[in-house]
């Protein structure tokens, strides 16, 4: 798989993941996780906290979120509401010991976070995308969803396993 495949699959996870749980998507189409849409998300947690004021809503202590076969896990996962602007998800956050996963393939990082207006996914801190035995690593991944560009920065180390 090429690196960019990889990283538009990370940012993908987000988007679908935050997607389902607002109240309007933002539009966005990803073929190959259309799978996963419309199917029920389930957030598991040891705690959740939701402030109406602030428009938060956190789930932490072994937080995961899932739908389909994708799973979102992190120590806390965030969600924040954009206020007066029908319930939208403004931004989710995943921190501590962030995994994504699907059947094929999985992105690790210490923290991730999908600004939904901007259209960009950050992930950062040990970052990892593997697919199968292809591997793209590196210190911080920006990936901007409206133009499909991403960059991987500091240390980035790609394993690309060839057929012989």
């Amino acid at each position: 798989m090429r690196p960019a495949r990889m990283i538009r699959f990370a940012a993908a996870l987000m988007i679908v993941s935050a997607q389902s749980l607002s109240a309007q998507g933002t539009g966005l189409n990803f073929s190959g996780l259309d799978a996963v849409r419309g199917l029920p998300v389930e957030i598991r947690s040891d705690d959740l906290r939701v402030n109406n004021t602030t428009g938060e809503t956190v789930f932490s202590g072994n937080a995961v979120l899932g739908q389909g076969d994708m799973r979102i896990a992190a120590e806390v996962i965030r969600i924040i509401y954009a206020t007066g602007d029908g319930g939208r998800i403004q931004r989710l956050e995943a921190s501590g010991g962030v995994t994504l996963v699907t059947a094929e393939e999985a992105a690790e990082a210490q923290s991730a976070v999908y600004e939904v207006a901007a259209g960009t996914v950050t992930m950062q801190g040990a970052v990892i995308l593997t697919q199968g035995p292809n591997v793209l690593s590196g210190d911080r991944l920006n990936v901007n969803l409206r133009t499909g560009q991403g960059r991987m920065e500091g240390n980035v180390r790609t394993i690309i396993q060839t057929t012989p």
